[in-house]
């Protein structure tokens, strides 16, 4: 049998192409009678096309006692030969065999984001070694090594850029229109491009663990076979055959017309029923990977179509995820504003902390002016840093930095009370033994998300805020974003036990994260989406769908064609159904002849399959 199995196999989409196109011209030679031929030009279409029917049939049953379609079809063709109906038998393995290459180029079509993701992986490195610089395959490169990459080149595994400046673009994997700079220090995802400088850089994450090859792995599990209504259709099919099967053999004996007999197993294969759903989850998943998200199974999509409440993590998820300056306070007469963000970002300039990186980030994106380099810099571990700005002596850090250098800070201190109640985190600044000000930094909310809550809830969908915040900051967040329903202080146990309540009460729920602490949830929730970009692996892993860009605008999107894909769903079966009942009630009162049976029934698969591609650029109307 896997001899059997893989000569079928053999020549893939190209055999079949061909195979079709000479089964086609022969049926027309047959038809027309064009070519005085020895035997019916029909048999050319019988064996190339029917033959594969029959044998993977017969697969089937000796393997798994697999009832499918191809038996009913194989039955078909076998007694339209006897009867001498070789045409019949030659158009309807024809056309079954086109139905077959239309679902395959659906899905071919489908994954074609996957494919263009796939052959993002890069081949090749280039290490730098004692002895100079050297290729070698991507796949062998050590967490350590250090890699050069020059201008135009992808980069071939995660890491860190030690010396060089240059600009990344990341399109294929964050949807980022724009070249991203990146400098010493910047971390680089492998399968991005480096377009203009090349950089010296130390791989972190290689093989399987880098960026590009965990997004891949996510696609390839990609799978509409996994899809609960998938398993119904194909049990509508086994009894569709023992059905045919006794309704033929009922009207033969009744009629004594053999030939109504043979046209009752034409027209009741179920084909259409069996395509129906396979063929709109394929496209579903092709639509959302064209929209950023990477569908794991197609049991996903079912399952969201019926969510009724959408849970969002806050930290990575409705916000970016990382400390931003919102605020500058000067609290002495001798100097403004700006010149205290600018002391203070110039004294942070060779802080390794994350804090002092996003002040001097924000800063420099303000474009207000070039920062000093700081001397006689000293990092205080749990305090912050102390350091020369020109003249000045100046100290940025927490409170404990100050009081530990005599510094009174009871102004500052009840002016911050405000920010600090938000959530968000303070930096206090000295300048010569003064206290001068302070900055307040917090994560901000991204500007998609107040859009995308206001969409779900158009779509009649609860969006609920689950964080670890306090209540304050979570109520901020909340409100700024259009969220009315809030749990702050939620532990992960607490988060599966709002999801597990919800589910109780018959409201299937969505999970929205990007943390480690939120894979509890993610694996909890009717459907888990975690967040491809920042997300932790683990929280990916857990998830049913990710999302690639970490684009939430693209949410609504998602959730509209989840329920488009359940509605074409039950449109092919309806109509699957509708057609096989009538082509049959005209079969048993011999209206249709094989010939014509064949031709009603099968124009039903390809009109399936048509109506299933066209969710692959369905976009919702706003």
């Amino acid at each position: 049998m896997e001899r059997l199995e893989r000569l079928l196999a053999w020549g893939g989409f190209k055999k079949d192409i061909v195979c079709l196109a000479l089964s086609g011209i022969a049926l027309l030679i047959s038809i027309f009678d064009l070519l005085p031929l020895p035997f019916d030009a029909a048999w050319i279409a019988i064996v190339l096309c029917g033959v594969p029917i029959v044998l993977e049939a017969l697969i089937g049953l000796v393997t798994a006692f697999d009832i499918r379609a191809d038996v009913l079809v194989s039955i078909a063709l076998i007694a339209s030969v006897i009867i001498g109906e070789n045409f019949a038998a030659g158009e309807v393995a024809f056309i079954m065999q086109l139905g077959a290459l239309l679902e395959e180029m659906t899905v071919a079509r489908a994954r074609a984001g996957i494919e263009r993701l796939v052959k993002l992986s890069p081949q090749s490195a280039r290490v730098l070694m004692e002895e100079g610089e050297r290729m070698i395959p991507a796949e062998e490169v050590k967490v350590g090594d250090i890699l050069r990459v020059l201008p135009g080149e992808s980069i071939p595994v995660d890491g860190v850029i030690l010396t060089g400046q240059t600009s990344i673009n990341q399109a294929m994997m964050t949807g980022e229109s724009l070249p991203v700079d990146k400098a010493a220090g910047d971390e680089v995802a492998s399968g991005t491009v480096n377009q203009f400088g090349s950089f010296d850089m130390r791989a972190t994450r290689v093989g399987e663990d880098s960026s590009i090859q965990r997004m891949i792995r996510l696609v390839q599990s990609a799978d509409a076979g996994k899809a609960k209504i998938v398993g119904l259709a194909d049990r509508w099919a086994t009894w569709i055959v023992v059905i045919a099967l006794s309704a033929a053999a009922l009207t033969w004996i009744f009629t004594g017309q053999i030939i109504r007999a043979v046209t009752i197993l034409v027209v009741f294969c179920p084909c259409a029923l069996v395509l129906a759903t396979p063929t709109a989850i394929m496209a579903a998943i092709g639509n959302a990977t064209r929209h950023g998200f990477l569908v794991r199974e197609g049991d996903a999509l079912e399952r969201l179509a019926s969510v009724t409440q959408v849970a969002f993590d806050k930290t990575g998820t409705l916000t970016y995820g990382k400390a931003q300056v919102t605020a500058v306070k000067c609290m002495t007469p001798r100097l403004e504003e700006a010149e205290l963000y600018a002391l203070a970002a110039s004294a942070e300039r060779r802080s390794e902390h994350p804090l002092g990186k996003a002040v001097v980030q924000g800063y420099q994106s303000q474009g207000k002016g070039a920062l000093l380099t700081p001397e006689r810099f000293q990092m205080i571990p749990g305090r912050g840093v102390a350091a020369k700005v020109g003249a000045r002596m100046v100290l940025a850090g927490n409170a404990a930095l100050l009081q530990d250098n005599g510094i009174i800070l009871s102004a500052a201190e009840k002016e911050a009370r405000h920010y600090l109640e938000e959530g968000c985190t303070v930096i206090y600044v000295a300048v010569d033994g003064e206290a001068a000000g302070f900055l307040a930094l917090a994560d901000t909310l991204r500007t998609d998300s107040p859009d995308m809550i206001g969409q779900i809830s158009k779509l009649g969908i609860m969006p609920v805020l689950l964080t670890g915040d306090h209540a304050r900051a979570a109520g901020a967040i909340a409100a700024q974003a259009g969220i009315t329903q809030v749990h702050a202080g939620c532990l992960p146990e607490d988060k599966l036990n709002w999801i597990a309540h919800s589910q109780a009460q018959g409201q299937p729920v969505c999970m929205i994260g990007d943390g480690i602490n939120d894979a509890p949830a993610l694996k909890k929730a009717d459907v888990g989406i975690a967040m491809g970009g920042i997300g932790s692996d683990i929280a990916v892993d857990a998830a049913d769908i990710a999302l690639v860009d970490d684009e939430i605008r693209e949410l609504p999107h998602l959730l509209a064609l989840s329920k488009r894909m359940m509605v074409t769903i039950k449109c092919n079966l309806a109509f699957s159904m509708a057609l096989n009942f009538l082509a049959i009630a005209l079969a048993i009162t011999g209206v249709l002849n094989p010939v014509v049976g064949a031709l009603v029934h099968n124009a039903g698969s390809v009109l399936v399959i048509v109506n299933s591609a066209l969710l692959l650029k369905w976009r919702r109307r706003r």
